[in-house]
Order: C-alpha cells, then sequence, then structure tokens
C-alpha cells in the first residue's frame, strides 16, 4: 500500500519550500531597487528611452563580434575592453526604482455608484437565486453576470513631480476599494416568475460591487523606469523583475515578505518531519509485517516436514509389524501455532 500521507506531507513541505525561497527572493530583490525620495529626482537619473537602449545593443552587439570572430582571447581579457562592455550592458539593464506619492489622473472616471472619481475601477454582477435540487429543498446559489475593468491614463503625485504609471492593473499587491456594494432585488413579473419556478428556480435578485482606485490615494510602487519617445518618465512592469503596487511603504513590503518566507520555511520544515515520520512508521510496519509472513512462513515448512517425517516412520512401523495406517493417523495440527494438535474447534 502507497504511504499518500507521508508523501502528500513531503510534496507540501517541498511546495511550501520554493515559497519561501521565492518570497525571500523577491524581499532580497526590493531591498536592491534604487529608492527615489522625491519625484523630480527620477529626472537625474539616467534612464534609456527605448531607441537609446537598441542603439546601445547594436553597440555591444558590433564589440564583441569581431572578438568572436577573430577569437582572441587576450583581447577579451584586456581590462579596458572589459570595463567598457561591461559599462555599455549595465546602462542596458532595467532600471527597478520605487516610488510614492498620491494617485492622479487627467480624466478620472466617474464611478455611477459610489460617485467617487478613480483611475481604475471593476464592477461585477451577481444573480442570485434559489436553486430546487433532487431532495426537494431550496439551496442558495449565484451566478456572475458581467465582470469588467476600466484604466484611465494615471500618475503619482508628491508635490514636486509627477510619474506615470502603466499597466497598473496587473501589478502585484494593488487593492482596490469597495466604493458601493447593492443588492437589487428581482421584479415580481407573475410570468416570469411561474416560467423560473417551473425551472426550479426562484430569482431572488442582482449583487452588484464596484471597486475602485480612487484619486489621492497614497500608493508606493515599484518598477521599470523607462522613457517614452518625448522624453517622459513613466513606470511600467519590467521584462523580468518586480512590480509592486501597494499601500504599504516599501520597508513594510520587505519586512513582509520576509515574514512570509520564515512562515513558509517553518512549515515547510514541519511539513518534512511529519512526512518523514510517517514513512519510516509505514516502512517499519511493512518490514515487520514482511519478517512475520517469513517466520510464519519457516514455521509451517518445518512443521509439514516434522510431520511427513513421522508418516514415514508410521508406514515403516505398520509394515513391520501389520497394524493398520488409521490406527497410527497424527491428528490435526494447531491452525495459530502449527506445532500442537488442536483442542477445540468452531462448528458455524
Amino acid at each position: 500500500m502507497v504511504p499518500w500521507a507521508g508523501l502528500s506531507c513531503c510534496l507540501s513541505a517541498a511546495a511550501l519550500y520554493l515559497l519561501g525561497r521565492s518570497s525571500g527572493r523577491d524581499a532580497e530583490v526590493l531591498k536592491s531597487v534604487t529608492r527615489v525620495n522625491q519625484l523630480k529626482d527620477l529626472g537625474k537619473i539616467s534612464i534609456l528611452a527605448p531607441n537609446e537602449s537598441q542603439a546601445v545593443l547594436d553597440d555591444i552587439l558590433r564589440r564583441i563580434s569581431p572578438m568572436c570572430i577573430l577569437s582572441t582571447l587576450n583581447y577579451l581579457c584586456t581590462p579596458f575592453i572589459l570595463a567598457q562592455l561591461l559599462d555599455t550592458a549595465s546602462k542596458v539593464l532595467p532600471l527597478v526604482v520605487t516610488i510614492s506619492g498620491r494617485v492622479g489622473s487627467d480624466t478620472p472616471i466617474n464611478c455611477e455608484y459610489s460617485g467617487l472619481r478613480g483611475v481604475i475601477v471593476e464592477e461585477t454582477a451577481e444573480q442570485h437565486f434559489l436553486k430546487h435540487n433532487d431532495a426537494g429543498s431550496w439551496i442558495q446559489d449565484s451566478a456572475l453576470m458581467l465582470s469588467m475593468c476600466k484604466e484611465v491614463p494615471w500618475y503619482l503625485d508628491d508635490g514636486t513631480g509627477r510619474t506615470f504609471i502603466v499597466g497598473g492593473r496587473g501589478a502585484t499587491g494593488l487593492v482596490l476599494t469597495v466604493g458601493s456594494e447593492a443588492f437589487e432585488e428581482a421584479g415580481r413579473s407573475f410570468v416570469r416568475g411561474t416560467l423560473d419556478y417551473l425551472q426550479g428556480l426562484k430569482m431572488l435578485g442582482v449583487k452588484r460591487i464596484e471597486r475602485v482606485l480612487p484619486v489621492g490615494t497614497p500608493l508606493t510602487v515599484v518598477g521599470e523606469a523607462v522613457k517614452d519617445d518625448i522624453g517622459t518618465v513613466r513606470i511600467q512592469r519590467p521584462h523580468k523583475g518586480p512590480f509592486y503596487i501597494s499601500h504599504k511603504t516599501i520597508d513594510q513590503l520587505i519586512a513582509n515578505l520576509g515574514r512570509w518566507a520564515r512562515w513558509y520555511k517553518y512549515a515547510s520544515m514541519g511539513f518534512t518531519a511529519v512526512g518523514v515520520y510517517l514513512l519510516v512508521k509505514h516502512t517499519f510496519h511493512y518490514m515487520m509485517e514482511r519478517k512475520r509472513h517469513w517466520e510464519l512462513r519457516r514455521r509451517v515448512l518445518a512443521a509439514a516436514a516434522k510431520r511427513a517425517g513421522d508418516e514415514d516412520e508410521g508406514s515403516d512401523a505398520t509394515a513391520e509389524n501389520g497394524v493398520d495406517n488409521k490406527d497410527l493417523l497424527m491428528p490435526d495440527l494447531c491452525v495459530i501455532c502449527l506445532e500442537q494438535e488442536y483442542n477445540s474447534v468452531f462448528v458455524p
């Protein structure tokens, strides 16, 4: 029998270990990002536009290609050339920064139900109803009717400058505020109610939830700083790296990730200990069972050999003395010990 409990604990421990490593890696990455205290200082950092990055890459390829063709190891190891290549390559690496400020937009969205002004608005509508099951009772259920999200160009402003955020809807850690939550009861149409009842349904109403990122909300954003074609700095998701939008500060994010990493580590150790214990226990029981099986088999074979020897001796004595075999038959052995003759029987 496969020890599923032990294997499940070990697999859970492996999953928690990977989650802990991921959280710890994210915390280390957040510690290494460039912190911009004021948005006006963001323009002082050397940021390349997409076309400039492509030009730098082309320059790297032009420098490397002749070296690869000529295979001049000494040239590659020249400190001056290596310094130039490393300096050029460092300019192409994504510049991940963290900034803080309040949400703003030139064209905010006016929410229909809450009346708030936001830059990201999510609206969902769920149809709630009672459903007639096979047992004859009514159970409550719901179905999603509408799910849409709107996002307009928005920025962070700290009073010294503003920086636009691109693709904030898909950022990690973004939590939208519930602006409105209302329940609209279903209409009392007799015909519609009769048709729904015949189908085993009783319509209760529609629940509408409106989530919004309001204008003026203080946020912390971690992402790649790039320039567009006209030189405007914006923050976006890097090709490989963190992209966070949170109400917490960067220090709180790092502390939270570190806390989760430690929790995953301790949970992984606990599941590992339990899993190893269950596997060892199952292995021990299996070995003891096999040992009892082989011991029982050995005793059965020994008893059978002894009985066969006694029968052979009885046959020789009968042949010499002329005594009938029925008088020398051995009594049946006990089915438990296989050594002594039985002294009781079970009659069903």
